[in-house]
């Protein structure tokens, strides 16, 4: 393996034997499409072409090569192709549960449960499958039926689960917010949809503390007056006096009566959950996707790109709002068990993670690369005190993860391991350049686009370009795609988000360059983009070259040039603990980007901060940073609900109010 010092973008750092390439999911696919449709591939890239050029013939190829159970005509596939509004599978019917369920006879446990200050719990399918079939008809004695919509604002632990299954066999739709969610960013959320009921927990313990939220339940119950009847899912605080709650009903009398679990089959795009854009400015979207197409693209994305196989165990780091969760619980279709980890991962040390995915033979492992990235800045090195021997793939999401952490996982957690750098969103409930098995893992790089979606980038004539910079584009519609926008009925904010750059292509609003070779690498929003003196940089090229300095832990970066000014362009930087920003490390850290990203990106002005501003799912917020500077008031560039640590503001405030006197 290289080392540190020597990685460059593109080195190989993991190669699958050829018999770990035979034994994945991808290769026995193939196999089947050679014997069951007479089909070969002589590599990655021969089966991602044929995929995005006959769209119809590869998504039918899933839904053959899974079983996928329904009723009514696979014909057609697509009703239409266009985009927006392609019609997918417009004669047949089927339910996301009736496959979860599927894997019921399983001896393996459906769920691991690890909540803080209680022991990890096991829950099998037969269990899952009872309490599923004892809350749907508990659901349904009080009139929920198909379209209703279920809120949850619940942790990620096993009645969360439960509840979301339920809903889906009923066809009810789903939506769920996390409870370090504040008020406003869930009434942001809720109200637009006006579900019929809610499920919600009183409190909830995170980095060894209880947070009480009975009363912030209280609050959303009296501005939801949709909301019949409020289950109440029991917290830490559960011992507390009495909650009173309006038409309230515990968890377990729901699941107190055992019923046979049923499932409705549903049409294809009946809609399975709605979930939501990040809303830090504005009115989240509010976008809903379909039982058939979660169904086809989880199959294919969590079998053949991650390799999930039936009994492994997979723990994918993410609270109830984001859109892991929602990919995770898709790896029940595969047959895995899916680890329910509600907690602080650092909680009661850095350790304790690791420790946990070592004694519970954990075999894939996501998290937000912000997470390998401090493991590494805090020198862990877990195969010094976890064995890790059925770990066989890391998945990192989130932001680009920087070449040092690559070499950080191989160094210090597991030389033979499928370290996935991943690319996707809330957009899709999936990914658009991903990974899979067969491939070798090359710094700083992602493997591949997924199959099935027609990822390319374009420059500004909408001409796709290799070994360029450009917009990520699709340009063929996937199964999973939001159906639509709730209370968009003339899908025009449908339209602005995704269609109004190129006619008829999906614009996402990355930056991307894929190699000769099929890999991607990502360069941040283009939206954010950096534009100094002509020359257009993602923000992210700057984070790599920053961020591999030892005492740097955390940056951000924003360009202040607007109608007229002066290009000013400030990066701020989170420190290592005791470090101090002397001249020597400013010019470091200017020496390391003039020679290793552009010597015209060296920044104006370099300030210490003592944390970057964060959404809910870990995102840096340059664009709410850089509005803020430019002089737009706090209130309107950023809700404090929607941030980790609203408090990260004020450092900003601040120093625009100082910019602006001067400009």
């Amino acid at each position: 393996m290289n080392t540190k010092a020597e990685t460059q973008e593109g080195d190989t750092l993991w190669s699958p034997s050829n018999k770990q390439i035979a034994q994945t999911r991808l290769s026995d696919y193939l196999l089947w499409l050679k014997s069951a449709k007479g089909l070969s591939f002589g590599n990655y890239a021969d089966i991602w072409r044929w995929s995005v050029e006959d769209v119809e013939g590869f998504w039918q190829s899933i839904w053959d090569y899974f079983e996928v159970q329904g009723e009514g005509s696979c014909e057609p596939v697509l009703g239409s192709q266009k985009m927006p509004g392609a019609n997918w599978y417009p004669n047949a019917k089927l339910n996301y549960a009736e496959h979860v369920f599927r894997n019921a006879k399983s001896d393996a446990p459906a769920l691991i449960v690890r909540r803080e200050n209680a022991s990890t719990t096991e829950v099998s399918w037969s269990e899952l499958e009872r309490e599923t079939g004892a809350l749907a008809a508990w659901m349904r004695s009080i009139g929920i039926k198909a379209g209703d919509r279920v809120a949850s604002y619940m942790p990620n632990r096993r009645e969360t689960v439960v509840a979301f299954l339920a809903s889906a066999s009923i066809g009810a739709i789903w939506s769920s917010c996390a409870p370090d969610m504040g008020a406003t960013v869930v009434l942001d959320r809720f109200r637009q949809i006006e579900p019929k009921l809610l499920f919600a927990t009183d409190s909830y313990n995170y980095n060894g503390k209880t947070h009480d939220r009975s009363s912030l339940v209280e609050d959303l119950l009296r501005e939801l007056p949709s909301v019949s009847t409020v289950v109440h899912a029991p917290g830490p605080n559960s011992a507390q006096p009495p909650l009173t709650w309006h038409n309230a009903v515990s968890w377990s009398n729901t699941v107190a009566d055992q019923a046979p679990l049923q499932f409705e089959r549903l049409p294809f795009s009946h809609p399975l959950w709605i979930v939501y854009s990040s809303g830090t400015t504005g009115l989240p979207k509010a976008m809903v996707h379909g039982h058939g197409g979660i169904v086809l693209t989880h199959l294919k994305t969590m079998s053949l790109q991650h390799d999930l196989r039936p009994k492994d165990r997979l723990l994918f780091l993410g609270g109830t709002g984001w859109i892991v969760w929602n990919l995770q619980i898709g790896a029940l279709l595969t047959g895995a068990s899916i680890v329910l980890y509600d907690g602080n991962p650092a909680w009661p040390n850095g350790e304790a993670l690791w420790r946990f995915m070592d004694e519970h033979h954990i075999t894939h492992f996501g998290c937000g690369a912000a997470y390998l990235i401090n493991c590494m800045k805090d020198g862990l090195r877990p195969k010094e005190f976890a064995q890790l021997s059925q770990l066989r793939a890391i998945n990192s999401t989130g932001s680009p993860l920087p070449i040092d952490a690559y070499n950080w996982v191989y160094d210090s957690v597991k030389s033979d391991v499928w370290l996935a750098s991943i690319s996707g969103g809330t957009d899709i409930a999936s990914g658009f350049v991903a990974c899979a098995p067969t491939l070798p893992v090359t710094a700083g790089e992602i493997q591949c686009a997924e199959l099935g979606v027609a990822a390319y980038a374009f420059n500004e004539a909408g001409q796709s370009v290799i070994d360029e910079v450009g917009e990520l584009v699709i340009t063929k519609p996937m199964p999973s795609m939001p159906l639509y926008f709730w209370n968009d009925p003339d899908f025009k904010r449908y339209k602005e988000s995704y269609f109004e750059t190129f006619e008829g292509v999906w614009r996402h609003g990355d930056w991307i360059r894929f190699t000769t070779h099929g890999a991607s690498v990502i360069y941040g929003r283009s939206d954010s983009t950096i534009n100094r003196f002509g020359i257009r940089m993602g923000t992210a090229e700057i984070y790599r070259v920053v961020e591999e300095l030892p005492e740097v832990r955390d940056s951000l970066v924003v360009d202040l040039e607007y109608l007229g000014r002066p290009s000013f362009m400030p990066l701020f930087v989170v420190l290592n603990e005791g470090l101090e920003l002397d001249e020597g490390l400013k010019s470091r850290i200017a020496n390391n980007i003039r020679t290793k990203a552009s010597a015209r990106h060296v920044p104006n002005e370099v300030y210490a901060i003592k944390e970057i501003p964060r959404t809910l799912t870990g995102k840096k917020m340059e664009v709410p940073v850089r509005k803020l500077l430019l002089g737009m008031s706090r209130e309107k560039v950023a809700s404090p609900d929607a941030m980790v640590n609203p408090q990260s503001l004020d450092f900003f405030v601040e120093l625009a109010a100082e910019i602006n006197a001067t400009t």
